[in-house]
């Protein structure tokens, strides 16, 4: 029951870090992004996404009207979506152990 505990308490205080911080997050690039605008490949990048339509673009909900609103919303669903992820990879890697040990 004590890892429960320990989950629970980690899952609320990353929920809250999430929801609280991340309206104040800054706006400008990451260093990757700083480095490649500054040498001059970010345009390599442009037109070579993943998804054609992000779920959360820029970290904002869409619909929401309110951008710190859609920020936080964004980091609420991304936190719960890691851990549900987490949590279930380490379910499955937990039940596949074998109880012998490893030669």
């Amino acid at each position: 029951m004590k890892k429960f505990g320990f989950v629970t308490i980690g899952l609320l205080v990353a929920l809250a870090i999430a929801i609280f911080a991340s309206p104040f997050a800054s706006s400008f690039p990451d260093g990757l992004e700083w480095v490649a605008e500054q040498t001059g490949f970010l345009h390599l990048s442009e037109g070579y996404a993943a998804w054609t339509k992000s779920p959360v673009p820029d970290y904002e909900m869409p619909g929401v009207g309110n951008p710190a609103a859609a920020t936080a919303l964004a980091g609420l669903i991304g936190t719960l979506a890691v851990f549900i992820v987490g949590f279930g990879l380490a379910k499955l890697m937990k039940s596949g152990k074998s109880g012998g040990s490893a030669a």
